[in-house]
């Protein structure tokens, strides 16, 4: 018999939802994209491009999932039948897959510093040289990769409510525990105040044109938009639901968590002596090297890598599920088997990618690593044209009076609220979304 599963309470889809946006974009991207683009003024942006251009997509995902309860490929057949506009959702399942395969890459190197932190080995190494070792080590990369999809895996064959909604009702409340636990550690350090300047006091001079499609890049993918994962998970969604304020929660709880990691991370930084730009290697080099130089700091280490963990996985959660979604169809007998196909699936396609900085450093895709180019991929073509025909699908496709009626379903007093977001998901986001894609490849 075919039905289709249901978030328990509206805490937990907005919980699973954040876990879904709150990954490595918000604790491993954005301080090294904020040290690398002037601090504060990069986080001001951040947040006004989260709210005026991420928000109203996400609101647009949210409205397709809760209006069809189907995932992602028949939401669009439902909403425009004999159209090829399935073929958004299909690309949204295609681009979720590559998405997990070098994800997950990223998940087992956590585990590989996780396993060290416990047994004491993280301590007085040689940062740089160590995280080239870790993901130059093929049997190391494999392996690690392999337990994070297996752990991604038997949440997700538990299907939303005993699967993603528990498990994310226990890990992002851990999450955000940790989170302040290593905020305070961090102001309580000498020198802490620069840190702090360099995260909230913005300095308008170092605003250039370059910083704002940045800093919108970043509110943009954070956010989980553009593969259709937030129609999945909207899918489960009930009708009373309000969309609008379960969206702006979800994009608030974003913010926090990257404000939080600029505090964990830029007082720290400062008050040792580290450089903020650093790039991308801030957590895997700088930080062990900044909680090195602290009192317990293997602790403090230890803390937030199973924080960086937590997080990672109700990314992969998510992932993982709009293709277990797609494949099931409501029929939940089928989800156990599809997710560890599709789990063991994914893994085997990822393999090229844990082992492009060793066994095949040497093979290039348009001149990029294995790993960059299904990053490239992802992020910068699959998700920007994801969300730029997303909003063209609700703002020009669907007819406005079923889009009104399905935003205001659940959200009594919010209809001056539809006017705004209709402008934006017409013709603000389609623009700006424009412009990053082109930035993105270069183009501008």
């Amino acid at each position: 018999m075919k039905t289709h599963e249901q978030w328990t309470s509206k805490l937990g889809f907005i919980l699973a939802a954040a876990g879904s946006a709150i990954g490595l974009g918000a604790i491993w991207k954005f301080p090294y994209m904020a040290g690398t683009n002037g601090g504060a003024i990069f986080f001001l942006l951040f947040i006004l491009l989260t709210v005026f251009v991420g928000a109203p997509i996400l609101i647009a995902e949210f409205l397709i999932g809760r209006n069809t309860q189907k995932d992602a490929i028949t939401a669009y057949r439902k909403l425009a039948p004999g159209t090829k506009w399935h073929l958004l959702g299909t690309a949204g399942v295609v681009f979720s897959f590559i998405l997990l395969s070098f994800y997950s890459v990223v998940g087992g190197w956590i585990l590989s510093y996780l396993g060290r932190s416990v047994t004491g080995s993280l301590s007085n190494a040689d940062y740089g040289q160590l995280f080239t070792d870790i993901i130059a080590n093929p049997l190391e990369v494999v392996i690690c990769q392999f337990i994070f999809i297996i752990m991604t895996i038997m949440v997700v064959k538990g299907g939303v409510q005993k699967g993603i909604e528990r498990a994310s009702k226990y890990m992002m409340p851990a999450l955000f525990l940790l989170f302040v636990v290593l905020a305070i550690r961090s102001l309580t350090l000498e020198g802490a105040a620069a840190g702090v300047e360099f995260l909230l006091k913005p300095d308008f001079s170092a605003m250039t044109p370059e910083t704002i499609l940045l800093a919108l890049g970043q509110a943009f993918f954070t956010l989980s938009v553009g593969i259709s994962v937030m129609v999945t998970y909207a899918s489960y969604l009930g009708k009373s639901e309000n969309i609008v304020k379960s969206a702006f929660s979800v994009a608030g709880l974003n913010i926090l968590i990257c404000f939080l990691a600029g505090i964990v991370i830029f007082p720290a930084v400062f008050a040792l002596g580290f450089e903020p730009g650093h790039g991308p290697g801030l957590v895997f080099v700088v930080l062990p090297a900044v909680f090195n130089e602290l009192a317990f700091g293997g602790l403090f280490l230890f803390i937030f890598l199973v924080l960086l963990l937590f997080a990672t996985l109700t990314s992969a959660f998510s992932i993982l599920e709009i293709v277990v979604a797609a494949l099931v169809k409501d029929e939940k007998e089928k989800r156990v088997k599809i997710a560890w196909i599709s789990g063991i699936l994914i893994f085997l396609v990822g393999v090229p990618s844990a082992l492009s900085f060793g066994v095949f450093s040497d093979v290039q895709i348009f001149g990029k690593s294995i790993f960059d180019a299904a990053d490239f991929l992802v992020s910068n073509i699959g998700l920007p044209l994801g969300a730029l025909f997303i909003s063209l699908f609700v703002g020009y496709r669907l007819p406005r009076k079923l889009v009104k009626e399905e935003l205001l379903l659940g959200s009594n007093g919010m209809g001056f609220f539809f006017d705004i977001w209709y402008f934006s998901i017409r013709y603000v986001a389609p623009i700006a979304i424009t412009v990053v894609f082109l930035q993105s490849i270069g183009l501008i």
